[in-house]
This record gives structure tokens, sequence and C-alpha cells, in this order.
């Protein structure tokens, strides 16, 4: 990564000097396909010619382009020599004139790492298929560019590529004489620019809208995928999610899709979950079902397709200066996501998810030491990279949904409607969307941005109640906490619900909104109600932050969790609970207790699915060593007792299937999953699909139960890509010395492996039941993370240095042996060093909880 960084500053400077008027860039993709060069990588041509202006006629810069080699550089007609204005990421630009054309003729390389234009040979017919990837700097990987989001230009693109293939780009495109040319796009920036390129199975589709002044909006909708997923592609749903989130921006934006036709690329091997590319969103296969799975799924791809289209607006037609207001457009998006699916989909219960899943994610970044304002501080290239993150994201969208509550909601859409219609195709900054909001709220939307944009962590609301003599609450208070190295206490907007029981379910019977100001608020219009068994601060979830509880509502959940009857308070109870077991404040084995009794009565699949990762997490992770094998086998006969219980064919069945899969570790579970693979025991109802197998083929070969020869005959049936990235997982996840030496060094000293199959590495390398096996592998990894940091790219940099963590090895003598890395290595770079930070933080958490969870046998 030497060199491919880029400053803020350096950015500025830029921008201050020139302007873009627009490129041209030429791609020949033929050498996608036939054999590998002898040596070096495999490479395409990129010819790009750019017309840009310059404020200071004279003056130096440079363009950005990261590739093997250029042939040629013109700039204003004049030839400069390659080998001294090219050091290999940037074209050293001088003598400027007032405007200019610059020409790169260069060398590209193909991309195994999802970064740049990533190529991908499908093992089941051999086709070659290509797409580009860009956010935040990775065009500079497929054509000469000045990589910054507030040098916007319109770009035109032609392509070269092999017979028989169809490409696509942001515009509509036609090919003649061989060649593919795409329609001008509008004003966009670099990293949203996109070509995908290959044999891919096409569909389409139309979208047509009348606007206000009575003209007709056409949009010609696309989705694709590779040949050999297309049987299972269910395109159908796709257009209808797409088409229904085309009409809610419609009628609540003012502002027609302004980018032409609408593609939907499902590509191999992609880092993200997808990208805004205007008029070619790319998104991961994976969302693409191969097998059976739950409503949770759809609604999570749901998610997805209506986030990636608000951007459209957010991010697209308005983007950000620089990445310090990445917020502007992955907060609103991430909120504007759930927000379009619950009201113009079937997913109305969005704001479940939202609040269990979602905000989890927020949660968990909030309190490492990495955090960040929401606004943050983006000093360069790779601080941007690390900074798509749970406070970008999640708790973005959490303080834009507090936000609504705070303005009210037609005070919020006005805003964006002028927003967008004075920013149009242009770059901006907060202050130009706190502008637009205090005009149609009437509120001062400074204060309330310094409180939740401009300031870090997550303030605990706790319920303080006071009972007269005759049962009936005195006096109900909020109490506001923050940590004390990010210690604003921040107004909220918040419900107060009451709960008792009434036919044997916890029901809501009083609630009340109130504004939450300093460490404590009463909130008066509860005085006088009935004593109530549970007080849920944060009814509703229209504010972001931890929930706590007082003595008797704990007691209440921990008695009776599974009868409060309301989903989104039982979402937000379990998210308080599970909060409360990371903060050491509940210990491990009564979270683990509280899934064991209460999980099998969860309605919403999605919270199901939740509860079973925090289980797990929590035996792994916040256990004590001496009760996970007890822990271990409570959870696995749970699951199995579940499996049993459920619904034949529903899809519950196949979440306590899927749960018992990644739980199991003795017999008879272990058993069990073996015998439903070889079809000598079903268990009616629950089809044993593909997807299913590979499932419990993971922990039979993480047990010794499944050798090569048996993962070699289950990718004969299933010779896909897919297959072979379950296969790679679970060849690494066997406990074997020689097979965690093969998959250290396949990850860790080799970059032959594409981005996919070093995450399918990792993933089964790591095995909570392999601590002893793994441990020689904890000082390997801090003699290698600085070489692989310097060497690979990024993102499989942030890969390695993230999933290599010893976390397993959970003891103080991990703890220093990470201190003494960051003591030693305080130069190192600070994405880097934020990488191993976080994990230090999440290991030091966890050795918290853990002697919360050892105190609790002493207690008792």
């Amino acid at each position: 990564m030497p060199g491919e960084n880029l400053s803020r500053e350096e950015a500025r400077e830029r921008a201050a000097l020139l302007s873009v008027d627009g490129y041209d860039v030429s791609l020949d993709l033929r050498s996608a396909v036939g054999e590998a060069p002898g040596d070096g990588p495999r490479t395409f041509r990129s010819v790009t010619t750019i017309r840009f202006r310059c404020a200071e006629p004279g003056a130096t810069s440079f363009a950005d382009l990261v590739a093997p080699g250029v042939t040629a550089v013109s700039l204003n007609g004049r030839d400069l020599d390659p080998g001294e204005v090219f050091d290999g990421t940037r074209v050293l630009l001088e003598d400027l004139a007032a405007e200019n054309e610059l020409v790169v003729d260069a060398q590209c390389a193909y991309s195994r790492t999802g970064e740049g234009m990533h190529r991908f040979v499908d093992p089941e017919d051999g086709e070659v298929y290509l797409y580009t990837q860009y956010e935040p700097a990775d065009s500079r990987r497929v054509f000469a560019t000045f990589e910054q989001p507030d040098l916007k230009a319109p770009f035109r693109f032609e392509v070269r590529a092999p017979e028989g293939w169809t490409v696509w780009s942001n515009g509509a495109g036609e090919r003649h004489d061989g060649v593919w040319r795409f329609a001008e796009t509008k004003p966009i920036s670099t990293y949203i620019t996109c070509v995908v390129a290959g044999p891919y199975h096409y569909v389409t589709d139309s979208y047509s809208r009348t606007l206000a002044d009575g003209s007709t909006l056409e949009i010609p909708l696309g989705a694709m995928c590779r040949k050999g997923l297309a049987r299972h592609f269910d395109a159908d749903d796709v257009f209808l999610v797409t088409k229904q989130g085309l009409d809610f921006f419609h009628d609540h934006f003012d502002y027609p899709y302004p980018f032409g036709k609408y593609d939907q690329a499902f590509v191999p091997e992609y880092n993200l979950g997808a990208m805004e590319n205007p008029g070619l969103v790319t998104f991961r296969e994976e969302y693409i079902f191969r097998g059976r799975v739950t409503q949770a799924s759809y609604e999570r791809r749901a998610n997805v397709i209506l986030h990636e289209m608000a951007h459209m607006w957010f991010g697209d037609l308005v983007t950000m200066v620089w990445w310090d207001d990445l917020w502007l457009k992955e907060s609103f998006a991430d909120f504007m996501g759930s927000f379009s699916m619950v009201e113009a989909t079937r997913f109305t219960d969005g704001w479940i998810t939202f609040a269990n899943n979602r905000k989890a994610w927020a949660y968990r970044a909030d309190q490492l030491p990495s955090t960040h304002p929401v606004t943050a501080d983006i000093r360069d290239l790779e601080d941007a990279k690390l900074n798509f993150d749970g406070i970008t994201y999640a708790k973005g969208a959490s303080v834009l949904k507090q936000l609504v509550a705070y303005v009210g909601r037609e005070a919020f859409l006005e805003g964006a409607r002028r927003y967008f219609k004075r920013n149009a195709y242009g770059n901006t900054r907060l202050a130009d969307l706190l502008s637009v909001l205090e005009e149609t709220s009437g509120r001062d939307m400074k204060a309330w941005a310094r409180s939740w944009l401009q300031t870090a962590g997550v303030n605990a609301l706790t319920p303080q109640v006071l009972l007269g003599e005759d049962g009936r609450i005195t006096e109900l208070s909020v109490l506001q906490e923050a940590a004390e190295s990010h210690p604003e206490l921040r107004p909220h907007r918040v419900a107060v619900g009451l709960y008792r029981t009434e036919d044997d379910a916890l029901v809501r019977y009083a609630r009340a909104e109130a504004d939450v100001h300093g460490p404590r608020t009463v909130i008066g219009e509860l005085a006088g109600a009935e004593a109530p068994e549970l007080v849920l601060v944060n009814d509703d979830d229209l504010t972001y932050c931890k929930v706590r509880f007082d003595e008797t509502s704990l007691a209440t959940l921990k008695a009776r969790l599974g009868s409060l009857e309301d989903p989104l308070a039982r979402a937000l109870c379990w998210s308080a609970l599970w909060n409360l077991t990371r903060d050491a404040l509940l210990p491990a084995r009564d979270f683990v207790d509280l899934v064991l009794r209460f999980a099998g009565r969860e309605s919403d699949i999605g919270v199901l699915q939740m509860l079973h990762a925090w289980a797990e997490s929590a035996l792994t992770h916040y256990a004590a060593p001496e009760w996970r094998e007890t822990g271990a086998r409570l959870l696995a006969r749970g699951a199995l007792h579940e499996l049993r219980q459920a619904e034949p064919g529903g899809q519950h069945q196949l979440t306590w299937a899927r749960f018992l899969a990644a739980v199991a570790g003795e017999e008879p579970e272990l058993g069990l999953l073996r015998a439903l693979l070889e079809g000598t025991e079903r268990i009616e109802g629950l089809e044993v699909d593909q997807e299913l197998r590979w499932a419990f083929l993971l922990p039979l070969a993480a047990h010794g139960l499944a050798d090569e020869p048996v993962l070699a005959a289950e990718l004969a049936r299933d010779d896909t890509a897919s297959g072979k990235r379950h296969q790679v997982r679970c060849l690494a996840a066997r406990p074997s010395s020689a097979v965690k030496d093969q998959a250290w060094a396949q990850v860790v000293e080799s970059d032959a492996l594409s981005n996919a199959l070093v995450e399918a590495t990792i993933g089964g390398f790591v095995q909570s039941s392999q601590r002893e096996l793994l441990a020689p592998y904890a000082v390997r990894y801090f003699e290698a993370i600085d070489r692989v940091w310097a060497e690979r790219s990024i993102q499989i940099g942030m890969d390695v240095v993230r999933g290599l963590f010893p976390m397993l090895q959970d003891s103080p003598k991990t703890l220093d042996s990470t201190d003494a890395w960051l003591s030693t290595h305080e130069d190192a770079p600070p994405a880097l060093r934020r990488l191993v930070l976080e994990a230090r933080d999440d290991l030091a958490r966890g050795l918290r909880g853990q002697a919360c969870d050892a105190g609790a046998t002493a207690a008792r």
C-alpha cells in the first residue's frame, strides 16, 4: 500500500486548483480470456483523456493511476516521458495551462482482491466475468483519474470485449464494430463509475411514472448474474422491490430519478454488500439464494436494494466534498433503506430488524477506542476505508431516526427535497444540510448536530421508579449516563412504556413521550400510574441509546421475557440484555439461559437469528473458561430440542438446524448431522439442500469427522464457485497442525488466493473448539502483520489483521502481547494501529465478561 494514499490536504489543494470538464475512457478487455502472460500480472489497455481547467496557469499538480506500466502520456499535445512523470501511483503534471487535455495510455492489472477491475473465472464452466469496484479510491486502478469525490465530471466509456460478451456501464450502451460505446453520464464522482463485462445472464423489465408536470418517466430495468446462478435467480422479486422503491422515492423526494437506466448486477467475490454506481448497482451474488433461506434473508436483500437506491439521491446526485462527511450518504441510505422498506414493501417489520440488528453493530463500534463522531476526521484514504463502519452506517441512521422524531417527518422530507434541488450534481458539507433542516423545522440544528453528529459515544438510559403506599407511581425519572471517555449527555426524544401481565402476557398499559436532557429527567405524565412489572425506556426505539433496567424490570425479564407480547419491545429488551452481557453487567451464562428458555418463542425470524449469533458469541468470548464445555452442551441440546419441536418445513426449523450446526461439538448432535447428510435419518419437513449440507459439514470437519476425501466428494456434488468456497472453509477447519500451517501460509505468506478464498480460509482456520491448536499462531500474528499491511492490498490487509487476531487466546498474556506490539509500533500506519486497537478492546471486553461470569459461579 505505500504510495497509494492521498491526504485530505492534498485533495483540498487539488480541488482549489483544478476543475474537470470530462473524461473519455477506452478499455480493451480482450486480454481477460486466453492464456495468462508468462511473467507479471495479467493486464488490459486503458486509454484515458481528461479535459480540465487550472485556476493558476503554470502550476503543478498530479493525476492518480495505479498500474504496472504506462505506455504514453501527453499533456496539451506535448509527449511526456512516462518514466519521468509516472511513479506507479501518480502522474506528475507540470506547467499546466488554463485549459488542459491529458491523455494517458496505460497497462492496468486485473484484480483478484475485489478492488479495481476484478477478474473471476467460474470453475463450473470456465467462463470469465469482470466487474469494477472503486470505493473509496480504486478507479485509479482502471483509468487515470483525479481520485477524490469533489472533482465531479461527465464520463464517456468505450470498451472492447471478447466475442460473445455483453458490457454494461453507468449509461446506456450499444455495440458497433466490436466496440461498446456508452452514453455520457451526468457529472458524477470517480468512485461511482462502473464497468461490468462478461457472459452474464441478463433479465430486463421497465418502470414508468407520471410526473407532476404530466410527463412520463421511463426507466429501463435490468438484473444480471453469472450463468451458473441463473437457475436460482429470482429476478421478479428483485424487480418488485426495485419498483416499490422507485415509487416511494418519487413520492417523497420530488426529484425524478436522474440517471436513465437502472441495472443491478450480482457479481462474484464481492467485498461489500453492494455499491451504488448510478445506473449500474453492483451486489454480492450471495443475495441470490442457492438454497432455502428464511424471510430474514429476503428482507436483508430488499433493505440493501433500497439502501443503494437511496444513494441515487444521497451520494450520487449530491455528494460529500470529502470523506469526513461520508455520513451524508451512508447514514441517510441506511435510514432510508429501512424507512422505505417498511412503508413500501411486504417487510413491514423492518424497524424490528433495525433495532435489534443494525443498532447492535452501532453500539459495538461506538464503544471501541476507534469510535468517532458521525462526522469524522478523515485524514486520508486509509482512514476513509476503515470508516465504512457501524458509526457511519448504523449509528448515523439511528441518529436520523431520532432526527425525524425531533423535527417531524414532513420537515425532514421537505428538507431533503430542498437539499436535492439546491445541490444537484454538486458536493456538500454538513452545514448545507443543516441549513435546509433549520428552514423546514424551525429548530436550532447546530445545537442538535453538536450533540449527535460531532461527539462520539453512546449514552445509557435507566428508569428510576418511586412507588407510593397505594402501589402507584409517585415519580418516574430517566437517568442518563455517559462513559468517562465520551462524557456528552445528549437530548433524547424517548418513549417510556409501562408493562404488566394481562391474560398471561406482558402488555403495555401506559406510555409517555418526552425529551430527556441532562443526568436526570422526570417523566411527569406517568405519575399516578399503577406499579409496572417492566419499565422500557426507549420504547418504540425513537432514540439511539443503551437501555438499562431497574431491578424489578430485570427480574421480570429473567422470569417472563417470552411472554412480552409486542415484537419490537421484545427485540429492544433482547438488545438491552445483550449490551448488559457485553458490558459485564450480566453473566454470560445468564444470557445463554435466557436464550435457551425464551428464544423458542421468538416469532421474528431475524431476531431469532440474532439471538443465535449472540448466544454463540456469549459462549465463545464472555463465558468463564471452566463453564464453556457445559454451556456448549446446553446450547447444542437446546438447539436440538427446538429443532425437533419446530413446525415442519418452517423457517424456524431451518434456523434452528443452522444453529445446531454452529454449536454442535459432541454426540448425539454431531451424529445427527452426519446421519442427516447420509440420509440415514430424517427430520420431518427439513430439506437438507446443498447449502445446508455444507453448513453440516463444517462442524464435522472441525471435529475430525469429515476428512479431505469426504470434502472432495462434496465438491464433486457442488462443483461451483460457491461450493469451492465452502470446501476451502471446511478444509481449513480440520483439527490438524499441518492443516493450520498450510492455511496460514496460503493467507499470510502467499497472495495466490482471491479475496473470497482468503475470507473462506480465515473462516475455516479460526474455530472456537481449537484454542490449543491455534495457540502458536498468536506469536506469528504479531510478527507478520507489518509485512502483510505493507505488501498486500488494503482489503486483504484488513481481512488478515482482523480475521487472524488471536481472539481465542483470551488471556492476559495475549493482551500483553497486543500492548507490546502497539507500544513498539507507534509509527505504524494509523489504519493498521486502529485495527489492532479494536481487536485489543474486544479481547479486553471479553476478559471482563469472563470475570463477571466466573463471579456468578462464586456467588451461587
